[in-house]
């Protein structure tokens, strides 16, 4: 593009680029003359005229220019060339942005359900977390011990499944939750992979203990049985 013709287009107010549609334009896989020539189509209108001599004369471009520009939006499937008929029942050309605004719709869609995300995962830091489960605000003192955690390396992961423990048991209260990050820092466990893992090694445990009784029982039984 004409540097010239191209100011004078943005002087004449034919192109606004809201701020949001700039900011996509890493993600459209086309170089900057040939957003600016989209912009350029998205200030005529949804229906653009398939005039290349008059959008020629309006920006400065040869026709071969203009072309190259077309076939790229075509192919990367943001724009489209439809047949539509006019008032008088004559088919004409036209340059529609469909697929520019169809894919801008879903970026902006995605990036909104990021940033919920985004604003759930802060709003459910351990200070949130705890205070909810506890069912009161923290102290100074308790934020303090709660920094403590967090400064000698037990992740917020950790944390986590440590004021769930302490809430299965029934007993949510920072001196517990602490008993019970001391013992897992003890045991080696660090994540949450390894509570789960300690967990299922417990219950394991657990079964085949109940496994002996039951098979000790079944003896004396069988003892008994045989003594009558």
């Amino acid at each position: 593009m004409k540097y010239n013709s191209v100011l004078e287009t943005f002087k004449q107010g034919e192109i606004v680029i809201p701020i949001y549609m700039y900011k996509m334009y890493p993600n459209l896989k086309i170089n900057l003359e040939c957003f600016l020539f989209l912009m350029y189509l998205r200030g005529k209108g949804s229906l653009v005229s398939f005039d290349i001599k008059g959008i020629s004369n309006e920006l400065g471009l040869d026709s071969n220019s203009i072309m190259n520009h077309i076939n790229d939006l075509q192919s990367n499937n943001l724009i489209d060339i439809k047949v539509v008929k006019n008032d008088k029942g004559i088919l004409e050309e036209y340059i529609t942005l469909d697929g520019f605004y169809e894919k801008m719709g879903m970026e902006i869609i995605s990036k909104g359900t990021d940033e919920i995300n985004s604003v759930k995962e802060d709003s459910e830091d351990i200070f949130s977390v705890l205070e909810r489960e506890i069912g009161k605000q923290l102290s100074p003192m308790e934020i303090e011990i709660v920094k403590a955690w967090k400064e000698y390396g037990y992740s917020d992961e950790l944390i986590k499944e440590a004021i769930r423990e302490a809430v299965f048991s029934n007993v949510p209260s920072l001196r517990y939750i602490d008993k019970i990050l001391y013992t897992w820092s003890k045991e080696g466990i660090t994540t949450k992979e390894d509570v789960q893992k300690s967990k299922k090694n417990f219950r394991d445990k657990q079964k085949e203990i109940k496994k002996e009784k039951l098979e000790l029982f079944d003896s004396d039984d069988w003892l008994d049985n045989g003594d009558e």
